[in-house]
């Protein structure tokens, strides 16, 4: 019992450490004139200071120039978006070094060859889904054992009720860690997929402001680094189905994964109002993604409604 716990520890541990090293690291830093911050004329976009290549486009080429002084590596410094590779510039952290220099790179490439940088995060984005399946279904699997499981905690809550004394608390503890080991819960394993998502998510963001390639480039008339708001008020109005898609695919996603954890738990409960506050911050946060990442949006939780259906059928020839 007693190692159990202290693996968990050690996993929580871990986890914080990682996070927090990854804090520590720089992010994007946004180009500015004083306190004006600058922005590109034509899609309303914030600039950034530490890009990782040159600007294609001749125009943002000029603003970029105009303000090279205030970049974090000169603009004759850096190379092109074509020539890029994750060594082959000055900027050096961990953040940059794990996430966001492999996954522009890898974007770049596939965009590149695709002729369309929107594609190309999608075909990402997607197959980092597919690859974190096998995270998914453990976890999904999990929370059908927490579903068995529950009428024993349950039991265990009426058995030590009112009972507030050291050796009632204890007792109930082991009972309780005793379930988890019965039907092989690790209550850690749990936050692997959001530890994961998270910084793919943030890496996403600082790959798009951060490569001027992906984010110069279209899909749909849709500019990647232009915002759905931006768009909107300039009269391009098929960025009200890009916002629609997002809420839909978003409330799809997490209404399924919300039946997964169906329960009378009130963990349970907690997560179906967290989930429902999630739906609303994403529904308002869209108007201000910029295109590339609101694609990846669509398409991750596009993806995870079909991937709900699969992993039901493989978890039903597992039981």
């Amino acid at each position: 019992m007693k190692n159990n716990k202290k693996q968990r520890s050690k996993k929580v541990k871990l986890i914080v450490i990682i996070a927090f090293l990854l804090l520590l690291t720089g992010c994007t830093k946004q180009l500015k004139d004083g306190k004006e911050v600058i922005t590109n004329e034509e899609t309303g976009q914030s600039l950034t200071a530490n890009i990782l290549c040159q600007p294609t486009d001749e125009q943002l080429y000029e603003t970029y120039l105009k303000y090279d002084d205030k970049l974090q590596v000169s603009l004759e410094d850096l190379p092109t978006c074509k020539s890029f590779t994750p060594k082959k510039l000055k900027y050096q952290s961990l953040w940059e070094t794990v996430f966001i220099k492999p996954l522009g790179y890898i974007i770049l490439k596939l965009g590149y060859f695709l002729k369309n940088m929107g594609i190309s995060v999608m075909i990402v984005g997607l197959a980092i889904r597919i690859i974190m399946m096998p995270i998914q279904v453990k976890s999904v699997m999990q929370s059908e054992n927490m579903k068995k499981m529950q009428p024993e905690i349950e039991k265990i809550e009426r058995k030590y009720k009112n009972k507030t004394d050291n050796d009632s608390l204890m007792m109930k503890s082991q009972e309780t860690m005793m379930l988890y080991k019965k039907y092989n819960i690790n209550p850690v394993s749990g936050c692997v997929m959001a530890f994961i998502q998270l910084p793919l998510f943030f890496a996403f963001l600082e790959a798009i402001n951060r490569i001027p390639a992906i984010f110069e480039g279209t899909f749909l008339t849709m500019n990647l680094g232009m915002t759905p708001s931006y768009g909107i008020a300039h009269h391009n109005y098929i960025y009200i189905a890009l916002i629609v898609l997002i809420i839909v695919t978003t409330f799809l996603s997490f209404t399924m994964t919300m039946k997964q954890q169906e329960s009378n738990s009130e963990m349970a409960q907690q997560m179906k109002m967290m989930s429902i506050m999630m739906i609303f911050m994403v529904s308002i946060a869209s108007l201000s993604l910029p295109t590339a990442i609101a694609l990846y949006w669509i398409v991750m939780n596009g993806f995870a409604v079909i991937q709900q259906f699969i992993i039901k059928k493989i978890i039903e020839k597992r039981i």
